[in-house]
């Protein structure tokens, strides 16, 4: 699907370090030190930590934070009236090897969904997937851009599209001007990893028959319960935006589903959130799990 290039200029990233106006803070910013001291610990990776600093902040920071989730926010923020933590700062810090990237954002209190889920009544699962019906609503009706990829017109910052065999050349990541290059990015990326196999003239083949006809929509990209907060007073906001990007609007869904483990009746709502893409998801899924195991 060939998508026109609007007259507008494309997004521009966020000049960095990015501080917001001091008068909008709910209180100083926490400090490097006060940041490491932390007791409240979120999450905690390899090479990065998600921690609860004071009542005000949450703070993801390490190597491998990357600054796109604070410009996907504070893009969106801009652009709908969608629930989300405001970003108070993005700023790097020299590590004993490598930079360390610091987020700092709005501690948003209330109850991640994925724990919260068990317990609702039909009426309730209702409310919070009307909600979040709404939220994704409004994120499609983003104007386009009129390319699939990153905010800025930037190459997709996503595993799918990207390879690291040794000894080959690396898959193109975006960004694409058409659908066709979207799903031929996929293709390589299947060739790159099982070279051995058939498949790839297959999926050459049959994807721009089976995933034709899908703009570019802006997309969250990781619609899992775990990254919706539930507050006390039952509003809903979406958090963990480092997945967005504009992709082909069967992605959202497919993702979804595919992050889903159908160990209860999560997936039945997920049609409510987002419309169902029952034609693509099955496609979708397939490589997906070829690729990723």
């Amino acid at each position: 699907m060939d998508i026109p290039v609007p007259p507008a200029e494309p997004e521009t990233s966020v000049p960095l370090p990015f501080y917001l106006d001091e008068s909008l803070l709910p209180a100083p910013l926490p400090s490097i030190e006060e940041i490491a001291a932390s007791p409240h610990v979120l999450h905690e990776y390899p090479s990065r930590r998600i921690v609860r600093v004071g009542t005000h902040f949450v703070v993801k920071y390490g190597g491998s934070v990357s600054f796109l989730e604070g410009e996907n926010m504070l893009f969106v923020k801009k652009s709908t009236t969608i629930p989300l933590p405001t970003v108070y700062a993005m700023y790097s810090r020299q590590g004993t090897q490598i930079p360390i990237n610091y987020i700092v954002m709005e501690f948003i209190p209330g109850i991640c969904l994925r724990d919260k889920w068990a317990s609702l009544d039909e009426s309730s699962k209702s409310a919070v997937t009307g909600q979040l019906r709404e939220i994704f609503s409004e994120l499609r009706q983003i104007p386009s851009p009129g390319y699939f990829g990153v905010i800025g017109r930037r190459p997709f910052d996503d595993s799918i599209f990207c390879s690291n065999v040794e000894g080959r050349h690396p898959v193109p990541a975006g960004p694409f001007t058409t659908e066709d290059e979207v799903l031929g990015a996929l293709t390589n990326k299947f060739s790159h990893h099982f070279p051995e196999h058939g498949k790839e003239a297959f999926y050459r083949r049959v994807f721009p028959l089976v995933l034709r006809g899908h703009p570019p929509v802006f997309t969250h990209g990781d619609l899992q319960r775990k990254n919706v907060v539930v507050r006390d007073d039952g509003k809903v906001v979406l958090i963990d935006w480092e997945a967005a990007a504009w992709y082909p609007s069967f992605w959202e869904y497919s993702m979804g589903m595919f992050s889903c483990d159908f160990k209860d009746d999560w997936q039945l709502w997920l049609g409510k959130v987002v419309d169902e893409c029952l034609g693509e998801f099955p496609w979708m899924n397939m490589i997906w799990r070829e690729v990723f195991g």
